[in-house]
């Protein structure tokens, strides 16, 4: 592993506060202040897609993706939801709660602003965060055209990561939120490999330069009912409910999500949905290896 500055040094700060920031600006909808990724033309011929994140992580997961998705003709999104990332990070009973209703309704108050008015192709990936944009594809399947699942828990017999189950414990998870390196240790958890420094900067980032992050990050975690989401996700998108198409693009050495969990979902509805298991790949196939995820959702799209 390659050396890395001190988490409370400022000089690492400042020479990294000006990373991760690809195709991104920022956008004011309603009352939150948004960090948006965007590449390609409101004209692509191929039509729109919007990429999610899950937690403990942010949209800088997509770049690559996005940048060559863009090539194939689609004009694309990835915003980092509110209180991740470089979005705005709310203070909990200020106006947001970080319930899920909450990120749907922002969710979709961006979609607004950003103009996305017609059916429109969606990726979601991760946890928690990432488990809310498929329950809101769920309510608003007739947005949906096609959606695309990258490594996300699907079944009630999908684990629960150690890192959710301590920031519910009182004071672990005070204390485990405000940990600098949370993000990119969860990612390297997940996956066979260690992140280059110069992105492991960008994922700690946010943490470094605030407490805000880490306790949305403790509220969000402590208001989700796992189990309660996982079941109206494995029903929601049986075969008995839902009927749009869905690619999981899968990364096969997740070790927070083994295959089988995917080969479960597929099979309570095996006409819709299509499964590319993508080798070499972890929890994050669209870091560890974009060029197969691009392949696979261009195929899918």
């Amino acid at each position: 592993m390659s050396a890395r500055c001190s988490t409370d040094s400022p000089c690492c700060v400042q020479r990294i506060e000006d990373k991760g920031r690809e195709y991104g600006s920022y956008v004011r909808s309603r009352e939150f202040r948004w960090f948006v990724r965007e590449t390609g033309s409101p004209d692509a011929r191929r039509g729109t897609i919007v990429f999610l994140h899950g937690a403990p992580t942010q949209s800088f997961s997509y770049r690559v993706v996005m940048a060559q998705m863009a090539d194939a003709g689609y004009h694309c999104f990835a915003p980092d939801w509110i209180g991740f990332g470089f979005s705005e990070m709310p203070q909990p009973g200020y106006g947001f709660d970080f319930k899920e209703e909450e990120f749907h309704k922002a969710f979709d108050d961006l979609l607004g602003t950003l103009n996305i008015t017609e059916p429109f192709f969606l990726a979601v990936q991760g946890f928690l965060v990432g488990s809310y944009g498929l329950t809101w594809a769920l309510n608003n399947s007739s947005k949906v055209l096609k959606l695309a699942i990258l490594n996300s828990p699907l079944t009630v017999s999908s684990p629960v990561p150690g890192l959710f189950q301590q920031l519910k414990w009182p004071l672990v998870g005070e204390f485990t939120c405000q940990n600098a390196v949370l993000a990119e240790r969860f990612i390297e958890a997940g996956s066979a490999y260690v992140l280059k420094l110069e992105k492991a900067d960008v994922y700690r980032l946010p943490y470094l330069s605030s407490g805000a992050p880490g306790f949305a990050l403790l509220e969000a975690a402590r208001k989700v009912n796992f189990q309660d989401v996982l079941r109206r996700i494995s029903s929601g998108f049986s075969s008995n409910s839902w009927e749009k198409p869905i690619l999981l693009a899968w990364g096969i050495s997740d070790k927070y999500l083994p295959l089988s969990i995917a080969e479960e979902f597929k099979k309570a509805n095996p006409n819709v949905v299509k499964l590319e298991a993508i080798e070499g790949a972890g929890h994050m196939p669209q870091e560890d290896w974009p060029e197969k995820v691009v392949k696979a959702l261009i195929y899918f799209l």
